[in-house]
């Protein structure tokens, strides 16, 4: 800085209200100082920086899977909102592994990131808790925290089904099938009960050979459905618990003579190109991912109102594959 002010003519004060974009600097100045800049290289010390004001400038996000499209607009999201605020964002994948998930998100704080955006696998997060009273901001979304009270920014997953049922419902459609992840999973578990309120609304039973909890890999997805496809009491709509689900059904329910109708949770690639296109209650992950970012920069602008839960809703994208009538057997 030394060199800089020297070769602009200039205090040491002027530069660093130059570098910091801080105001009292004439635009004659401030050129004449980045120019001195530019001709020596001088690059600000990010680490005698964060020694002064206790702020790394950094947010870390851990997702459940960075290669998984749900996540892309959401990750982008979070980064837009952390640029905007003059942070950088470092983000890690937890493969749905709870271990992960703490290995990762503790490594990001001996880093000392100012906040953390965290899609949890894990089912309890008191291993946070000397983070967050050390004050580090930490925002959950997709899912809730669990064990400890913190900000959380969630789709309303329950809401969604009900309407993805409803709409089904409405097609002529008694017999509706569920096939979702794993029941543990915060999503899974709220819209296998969005299912159940809709199908207990309209007066309906829930056979439990209709209901199936588990994985999303294909060879068990096609399983179930093919089971609940078939036989005297088959289905003849599905709603499926997310587009890993949705996918494969769309793969299964092609060969089949009989038409069965579809809805999915989850929006994805091409499936308004198929025929028929595939009807979806829709999140929007990006602003599921900008809304907990502008949170947590609220928190770390000081905002010390009690843990906040937001739930975004989803929307009803109906495209044909949800309005097939039924047709009973």
């Amino acid at each position: 800085m030394k060199d800089v002010a020297a070769r602009a003519g200039v205090g040491l004060k002027t530069v660093s209200r130059v570098v910091n974009g801080e105001p009292g600097v004439t635009a004659d100045t401030e050129s004449r100082v980045r120019a001195a800049i530019e001709a020596l290289g001088f690059r600000r010390n990010d680490s005698a920086r964060i020694l002064r004001k206790g702020r790394t400038a950094s947010i870390g996000l851990v997702l459940e899977d960075l290669a998984d499209p749900f996540y892309s607009p959401l990750s982008r999201a979070v980064e837009e909102v952390a640029r905007a605020n003059g942070s950088l964002l470092f983000a890690g994948s937890s493969a749905e592994v709870p271990e992960r998930e703490e290995e990762l998100a503790l490594a990001l704080c001996a880093r000392r990131v100012d906040g953390l955006v965290i899609v949890p696998a894990s089912d309890d997060h008191r291993y946070l808790e000397p983070e967050i009273a050390a004050g580090i901001a930490t925002v959950f979304v997709d899912r809730p925290a669990s064990r400890i009270e913190a900000d959380a920014v969630l789709t309303d997953n329950a809401g969604g089904a009900r309407t993805a049922v409803a709409h089904l419902i409405a097609h002529g459609h008694r017999r509706i099938g569920f096939i979702g992840d794993r029941p543990h999973i915060h999503t899974a578990d709220e819209r296998v009960r969005g299912y159940r309120e809709a199908m207990a609304a309209h007066g309906l039973a829930v056979r439990e050979e209709w209901v199936s909890m588990g994985g999303t890999a294909p060879e068990r997805v096609r399983a179930e459905l093919e089971r609940m496809a078939s036989g005297p009491e088959a289905i003849t709509a599905l709603f499926s618990g997310n587009n890993r689900v949705t996918v494969t059904a769309v793969r299964v329910l092609s060969e089949h003579d009989r038409p069965i109708a579809l809805v999915g949770f989850d929006d994805f690639e091409l499936a308004d190109l198929l025929r028929p296109g595939v009807t979806v209650i829709a999140q929007d992950p990006a602003r599921l991912g900008r809304t907990a970012a502008e949170l947590l920069f609220r928190r770390l602008d000081g905002d010390t109102a009690p843990p906040q839960r937001v739930e975004l809703p989803g929307r009803l994208i109906p495209r044909g594959s949800g309005e097939l009538p039924a047709l009973q057997h």
